[in-house]
């Protein structure tokens, strides 16, 4: 079964930077909107960044001018660049995105989830 596989997450101080990935488990299927969810312990899962298939794009205001999303088409890849990094960015990072496979209709997939930490 086609899964979204995340890398990229890890430790870091603040104002410090990491760069998120995320593709299709599959190379075979296409993704249409793709972006970036996180949740914090004891919040719901909130909207990062999302970014379409024609590369426009939209952030939460927490993160505008600190954070950019990009997508490579041809490896159906999205990446999340985090910079100036602070405490409260702390959480667990989801990538979600609609794909298809060759013949089939998009559906809505989630990323098991990448732990993104950033100490004091």
């Amino acid at each position: 079964q086609v899964q979204l596989v995340e890398s990229g997450g890890g430790l870091v101080q603040t104002g410090g930077s990491l760069r998120l990935s995320c593709a299709p488990s599959e190379s075979t299927f296409t993704c249409d909107n793709m972006g970036w969810y996180r949740q914090a312990p004891g919040k719901q899962r909130e909207l990062v960044a999302e970014i379409s298939r024609g590369g426009n794009t939209n952030y939460a205001d927490s993160v505008k001018d600190r954070f950019t999303i990009s997508r490579e088409n041809a490896k159906n890849t999205v990446y999340l660049q985090m910079n100036s990094l602070k405490p409260e960015d702390t959480a667990v990072y989801y990538c979600n995105a609609q794909m298809r496979g060759t013949g089939w209709r998009y559906q809505n997939y989630w990323g098991q989830g990448t732990r993104v930490t950033v100490s004091s």
